[in-house]
C-alpha cells in the first residue's frame, strides 16, 4: 500500500474515535465483561522491555492476517455501525473514574492487536468476545465469528461520560486524544520510518497494549504498548492524565532490526489544505480547512519559531537542526469559527500538540514533511524529532517526552506571537505593475507590542534566501492590540525554486516577536498571476 491510500485510510477510519456508545437500556447495569485467557502473569515496564528486545533479536513476521469474509467484506458505512457494548466495557462494574472498549477488525484493520488487563503487577489477556459488540447494519452475526478473532485497537471513556472518550488508539502505532473541547484532530504514532525520504516508508504496528487498573481515585491511567515493524521493535508507557488540557507522559524503549535512514520520534500528522496564507486548493465553499496552521518549536538555545504550514504543489521536506530542543509541534492558532464555517467537523475546536522531551535529547532536528492533497480526507503533514546519528541494529535507544493536547500548548514564549499569514498579489494599488511581486502580510500580538502601539518605533527585519524585498514596513493594528509586518517578494526570474523567508520585529535592537519562518514556491512563467503586469 502507498502511503498516501494508508495515511487517507488512517485518517477516515480515526474519524470514528468519539462515536457514541450504544445505549443498551436496562441491560447497561448488567456488567458482563470480558473472558481472561490463562493465568496473570507478573509484568512491569522493565519486562516489556525484554520482550521487545527479545522480539528485535528475531526475525520480523507479520502480523496482518485474512479476516473472515463478512468482515473482509465490510465497507465505511457497515464498519462504522458496529459499536462495543457498554455492558462489557472493562472496569465497567469498577468504582474507579474511568473504562476502556475496543474496537472491532475489518475495514482498514487486519492486524489483530492482543489486549491486557493489569491488575497488582500481574497482566492477563482478555478474550475476543463477538457478544462484546452489536453489529448493527453491517450484516455480521458475532456467534459466527472465531473465538480468536482479536480486537483492532482500544478507546477511554470516564464513568462520567461514557459515550464520549477522550483518547483512542487504532490503526498501526497511531493514536489521538482530546482536551475539554471534547474535538478530535490531528494523530499521533509511536514512531515514524523513513517519512519523506522518496521511498517506501513504514509504518510500525502497536501489536499488544496492557492497560493498568487504576486506583479508585486516580485521575491518571497507565498503558503499556508493545510495537513491532521490520526495522525495529520497541516498548512504551503511557501515562495520561485527563485534563482541560490531556497529558501523556510517554517513555519508550527501542531496539533496532537494521540500520534506519530517518527515525521520527514522537511524529504528529495532520491535515493542511487551504489557509489564509495558501488558496491554491481553495474551491470548497468553506474559507479554510485544516486541523493545525503551523509548526511551533521552541529551540535547544531559546529561539521560538513559527512555521506556517502550506499545502505543497509538490512533496516538500524541511528539517530545523537543533540541540536538546526544548518543544516543538503542530498547533491550531486560528480558533475562530467565522474563519471556517463548518459547523460539523469544528476545525476551530482541533487540538494543538506540543512535544515537550525529557531530559537531553543531543543532537538532531525537528522535520516537517509537507504533502500535496485534493482534500481533507488526507493527512498530509508529519512532524517529528529526527537524532542525528542514525540508529543501529542491536542499539537500545530509550527516549522521554510529554504530549499535551488541548487549546494552548503548556509553553508559550513571552514575546508577541505569529496570529496571521496572508499571501497575495503585490505591487501598489492604483499604479502599473513593472514585475512580479508577492505580498506577505503577518500579524502579531502579545508580548510588549500593545503597549508600544502609540509609544515606540517598531522595524520588520525581514531576510529572504533569493529575490529581493521591496515595500517592508511595521505598523499598529489596533484590532489585536499588535502590528502588522508588510512586504513584496520579487523572485526576479521564472525559477519555481523555494524561496526561505525569515521575519522578526523589533524595536531599538530588542526583539519583540517570535521568528516567523516560511517557504514561497514562486508560480511557473504563464501562470495567471504572472500575467497582471
Amino acid at each position: 500500500m502507498q502511503r498516501r491510500d494508508f495515511i487517507r485510510n488512517a485518517s477516515l477510519a480515526l474519524a470514528a474515535f468519539g462515536l457514541p456508545a450504544l445505549n443498551v437500556g436496562a441491560a447497561a447495569s448488567r456488567q458482563v465483561g470480558l473472558r481472561r485467557l490463562g493465568q496473570p502473569l507478573p509484568f512491569d515496564f522493565a519486562r516489556l522491555k525484554g520482550e521487545a528486545r527479545a522480539l528485535a533479536a528475531a526475525p520480523y513476521k507479520t502480523h496482518k492476517r485474512t479476516l473472515p469474509g463478512p468482515v473482509e467484506a465490510l465497507d465505511w458505512d457497515e464498519y462504522q455501525s458496529i459499536r462495543y457494548r457498554q455492558d462489557h466495557a472493562l472496569w465497567g462494574n469498577e468504582p474507579g473514574r474511568f473504562q476502556a472498549k475496543f474496537f472491532h477488525l475489518g475495514l482498514y484493520f487486519h492486524s489483530p492487536v492482543r489486549m491486557f488487563d493489569v491488575v497488582d503487577g500481574k497482566a492477563q489477556e482478555l478474550a475476543y468476545d463477538g457478544a462484546a459488540f452489536d453489529y448493527g447494519k453491517s450484516g455480521i452475526k458475532g456467534g459466527q465469528l472465531p473465538a480468536d478473532l482479536g480486537f483492532a485497537g482500544f478507546r477511554l471513556n470516564t464513568r462520567k461520560d461514557t459515550d464520549r472518550d477522550f483518547a483512542a488508539f487504532l490503526g498501526a502505532s497511531y493514536f489521538r486524544a482530546v482536551g475539554k473541547e471534547g474535538q478530535y484532530g490531528q494523530s499521533a504514532r509511536g514512531l515514524a520510518i523513513d517519512t519523506g525520504t522518496g521511498g517506501p516508508e513504514e509504518f510500525p504496528d502497536f501489536i499488544a497494549y496492557y492497560l493498568e487498573r487504576p486506583d479508585n481515585d486516580s485521575d491518571t491511567i497507565v498503558v503499556y504498548a508493545l510495537l513491532d515493524s521490520p526495522s525495529v521493535a520497541g516498548a512504551y508507557r503511557f501515562a495520561i492524565t485527563n485534563g482541560d488540557v490531556l497529558l501523556m507522559d510517554i517513555d519508550s524503549a527501542l531496539y533496532p532490526r537494521k540500520a534506519i535512514e530517518r527515525l521520527g520520534i514522537a511524529p504528529c500528522t495532520s491535515m493542511f489544505q487551504v489557509g489564509e496564507n495558501d488558496r491554491r486548493m481553495a474551491w470548497d465553499w468553506r474559507p479554510e480547512i485544516h486541523d493545525t496552521d503551523g509548526l511551533a518549536m521552541w529551540s535547544g538555545g531559546g529561539e521560538w519559531i513559527w512555521r506556517p504550514l502550506v499545502n505543497p504543489r509538490e512533496l516538500r521536506f524541511n528539517m530545523f537542526v537543533d540541540r536538546n530542543p526544548r518543544g516543538f509541534g503542530l498547533l491550531q492558532r486560528d480558533r475562530e469559527f467565522d474563519h471556517y464555517q463548518d459547523d460539523g467537523v469544528f476545525y476551530e475546536k482541533r487540538p494543538c500538540l506540543w512535544v515537550e522531551p525529557k531530559g537531553e535529547w543531543g543532537e538532531g532536528s525537528v522535520q516537517l514533511v509537507e504533502i500535496p492533497t485534493v482534500d481533507e480526507t488526507f493527512d498530509n503533514i508529519v512532524a517529528f524529532w529526527n537524532p542525528k546519528d542514525k540508529p543501529q541494529a542491536g542499539q537500545e535507544l530509550l527516549v522521554g517526552y510529554r504530549l499535551y493536547w488541548g487549546a494552548e500548548p503548556p509553553a508559550r514564549s513571552p514575546l508577541a506571537h505569529t496570529v496571521a499569514t496572508r499571501t497575495g498579489l503585490g505591487g501598489i494599488i492604483g499604479k502599473k505593475r513593472e514585475h512580479f511581486s508577492w505580498r506577505f502580510a503577518v500579524d502579531f500580538a502579545g508580548g510588549e507590542l500593545a503597549s508600544l502601539i502609540d509609544k515606540g518605533e517598531v522595524e520588520a527585519v525581514v531576510q529572504a534566501s533569493r529575490g529581493t524585498l521591496e515595500i517592508v514596513s511595521a505598523r499598529p493594528l489596533r484590532e489585536i492590540n499588535g502590528y502588522r509586518a508588510m512586504f513584496d517578494l520579487v523572485p526576479g526570474d521564472d525559477s519555481t525554486a523555494q524561496i526561505d523567508i525569515r521575519l522578526f520585529l523589533r524595536s531599538g535592537g530588542k526583539t519583540l516577536t517570535e521568528t516567523w519562518l516560511y517557504q514561497y514556491s514562486p508560480p511557473p512563467a504563464g501562470a495567471p498571476e504572472r500575467t497582471l503586469y
